[in-house]
C-alpha cells in the first residue's frame, strides 16, 4: 500500500518550489503565457539550445512523476527505462564505429582485386588482345555467309553470342519484376487504406491527365509513326542498323507518349500487366527454345531445317529476324512498365 503521508512529505514545498523556479531550473510559468522564443546567447547554437530545452523537458517530467510515485517505485522505473536504452544506444555506437572499418576494408579488398585482374591484362594494342584474336576476324570474314545477315553487328549478337543476348533481355524481365514487386500499389489492401477523397485525388492526378489539346494532337500524329519506325527497326535489324533493342525502345517510347496523352484508362485497354507478363514470357520461352536448338544441332554437326535465306532480302539469316522481334517486344514492354510503376505504382 502507499503511504500517503509519506508521497505527501516527499512532495516540494512552496519555498522548495519557489527557489527551484529562482535557480532557473524549472518555469512555473511555462505554458502559462505566451511568450517568444529566446535569442541565442554568444557562442551557442541552435542545436545546444535544442538540447538545453530538451534536458529541462525532462527534468519537469521527471520532477512531475516524482510527486505522483513513491521514490522506490520511482527508482525501479528509472533504473528499467535506463537499460534497454542504453544497450540499444551500445549496439548503434558499435555499429557505427564497426560500419566505416569494414566499409574501408572491403574497398580495399575490391581495389586490389581488380587490380590484381588489369595486371594480368595483355598490354595495350598487342597482337594478343581478344579484341586482335581470331573470333573478330572470324565475324568479319565468315560472318555473312555463316549467319546470313549484312548487318555483322547483328549477327554476331544474335547468332554467334545469342546465350549472351537471351540473359540481357532476362536481365531487363527480372528488374521489372522486382521493381513491380518494391513499388507496386494497387493491390486490394492499398485500395481499401485509401478513403474516397484520397482515391479521387489519385485518379486525378496520375491516372487521367488534364485535356491538353496539343499534346493530344502532337501524340495523334507522333505515335502511329512511331510505332511504324520502331517496327520497321526491328524488321530490318539484319540488313542494317537497328535490331530489337533499339526497335523496342522506340515502340516503349510511343507507348508512353500515348499514356502521357491520352491517360493510363484508355492505354491500359490494349496493354495491362497481364499482357506484360504473356508478352515478356512467350518471347524469353520462343528465344531459348530456338536457340537451344541451334546450338545443339550446330555443336553435334547436325544439319539443321534453319536456312539462312539469301542476304539482303528481309526473310533471310535465319533466327536473327524472329530473335530481334521477341528482343524488340520485351524491352517495349519494359520501358512502358518501368514508366508505369513509377508514375503511379502499377497497372
Amino acid at each position: 500500500m502507499i503511504d500517503l503521508d509519506k508521497e505527501k512529505a516527499a512532495r516540494p514545498s512552496l519555498k522548495e518550489r519557489f527557489h527551484t523556479w529562482m535557480e532557473g531550473e524549472q518555469d512555473m510559468y511555462l505554458g502559462e503565457l505566451e511568450m517568444k522564443p529566446p535569442k541565442n546567447a554568444p557562442g551557442q547554437t541552435d542545436e545546444t539550445v535544442q538540447e538545453t530545452a530538451q534536458k529541462a523537458a525532462e527534468n519537469a517530467s521527471r520532477e512531475k512523476l516524482r510527486q505522483q510515485i513513491p521514490e522506490g517505485i520511482l527508482n525501479t522505473v528509472e533504473s528499467t527505462d535506463r537499460l534497454v536504452p542504453t544497450g540499444r544506444r551500445l549496439l548503434k555506437v558499435a555499429f557505427d564505429k564497426a560500419y566505416p572499418v569494414l566499409a574501408t576494408v572491403m574497398c580495399i579488398a575490391i581495389v586490389a582485386l581488380l587490380l590484381v585482374t588489369v595486371s594480368w591484362m595483355p598490354p595495350f594494342g598487342s597482337a594478343d588482345n581478344p579484341a586482335s584474336n581470331e573470333v573478330a576476324q572470324r565475324y568479319i570474314e565468315q560472318g555473312l555467309e555463316e549467319t546470313g545477315a549484312v548487318n555483322i553487328v547483328s549477327g554476331m549478337i544474335l547468332d554467334y553470342r545469342a546465350f549472351d543476348t537471351l540473359g540481357e533481355s532476362n536481365v531487363l524481365f527480372i528488374a521489372t519484376i522486382v521493381v513491380m514487386i518494391l513499388m507496386r500499389i494497387d493491390s486490394k489492401e492499398e485500395k481499401e487504406k485509401l478513403s474516397a477523397e484520397e482515391a479521387a485525388y489519385t485518379h486525378k492526378k496520375t491516372l487521367e491527365p488534364e485535356h491538353d489539346t496539343i499534346l493530344r494532337t502532337v501524340a495523334f500524329l507522333l505515335v502511329p509513326m512511331l510505332l511504324i519506325f520502331g517496327i520497321y527497326i526491328i524488321l530490318c535489324g539484319h540488313l542494317g542498323p537497328g535490331g530489337g533493342f533499339s526497335g523496342g525502345a522506340v515502340i516503349g517510347a510511343s507507348l508512353i507518349l500515348y499514356a502521357n496523352a491520352y491517360g493510363f484508362q484508355r492505354m491500359e485497354k490494349l496493354f495491362t500487366a497481364k499482357t506484360y507478363k504473356v508478352v515478356s514470357f512467350c518471347a524469353l520461352g520462343f528465344y531459348a527454345l530456338a536457340k537451344s536448338y541451334s546450338f545443339f544441332t550446330g555443336a553435334n554437326e547436325l544439319e539443321s531445317i534453319i536456312s539462312t535465306g539469301t542476304p539482303g532480302r528481309i526473310l533471310s539469316a535465319g533466327l536473327i529476324l524472329p530473335l530481334n522481334i521477341c528482343v524488340g517486344l520485351v524491352v517495349a514492354c519494359t520501358m512502358y512498365s518501368f514508366y508505369v510503376l513509377f508514375r503511379k505504382g502499377g497497372y
